[in-house]
């Protein structure tokens, strides 16, 4: 099986930044048609808007993910543009802090519309178009017709309390990969997810830069002791999305350098 994306037409959500970014460039690198997809119109714009003015492979789109028809919209768009959908990538994510024990913190339902129900109501968009777009074999079966991947984050197994909410929203987010996948398997689509630890990220240098001590305190809980490239999440995603895993649904792999097998207690002792 190949790993080539080339000629195939991908969504990517969360566009404008980070690792959304990474991942919709590095599609372009490998050929793929791509439309990059964010609120953050002028981040957009100055990332992507000079090749997406192009009008070649690269398309940009800004808008709500969270409204149903800037959903609408977003696919109307892309297939304008390529005819078709096979990729969907849902990298559009939030991270917010949580009080667990304030009956007013409302950031367990903000993060659950952010990150579960807008990228629940994206993968059954990019279904219902990737069901509609592919053609059966000789015996009725529909093989290939489409590859979704959900990006979550190791919070969905770590406990923090500052985080509740996003652990929680990142949890459900790869139930739905599972239950998604066995209900999309049937018409040929997969539905995976990419979880992942610290990436060296515009946002993670800010942080860095203003301390250093969190530096170490990654590396420290981290085996392969370094922090990730986004292209090392992206070179990920890509499999994913690629023939090469024809046979893997319902799958969440890790890129996190080693950080989810380590005790915490374990290391603080040392």
């Amino acid at each position: 099986m190949s790993f080539s994306i080339a000629g195939k037409t991908a969504i990517v959500t969360g566009a404008a930044n980070g690792v959304g970014l990474a991942i919709g460039r590095h599609f372009v690198e490998q050929g793929a048609n791509v439309v990059f997809a964010d609120m953050d119109e002028g981040q957009l714009d100055r990332e992507i808007g000079e090749k997406a003015r192009e009008e070649g492979q690269v398309r940009m789109f800004a808008g709500d993910l969270r409204k149903k028809l800037t959903i609408a919209n977003l696919f109307s768009t892309t297939v304008d543009a390529f005819e078709r959908v096979d990729i969907l990538v849902n990298a559009a994510r939030q991270v917010m802090q949580s009080d667990p024990l304030s009956p007013d913190d409302e950031s367990v339902s903000v993060m659950l519309e952010q990150n579960l129900m807008t990228a629940l109501r994206l993968t059954q968009a990019a279904a219902r178009r990737m069901i509609k777009q592919a053609e059966p074999d000789d015996e009725g079966h529909f093989r290939a017709a489409g590859s979704i991947i959900n990006l979550s984050s190791i919070a969905a197994r770590r406990a923090h309390p500052d985080l509740l909410a996003y652990s929680i929203s990142t949890a459900a987010l790869e139930q739905m990969t599972r239950s998604m996948a066995v209900a999309l398997a049937p018409k040929g689509i997969r539905v995976n997810a990419v979880s992942f630890g610290s990436v060296m990220s515009a946002s993670l240098k800010d942080v860095l830069k203003e301390n250093d001590d969190f530096r170490e305190k990654i590396l420290d809980h981290t085996p392969l002791h370094r922090i990730a490239n986004p292209n090392e999440v992206s070179d990920a995603v890509q499999y994913l999305a690629s023939d090469a895993s024809g046979f893997v649904t319902g799958q969440v792999i890790t890129v996190d350098g080693g950080r989810t097998l380590i005790d915490p207690v374990a290391v603080a002792a040392h």
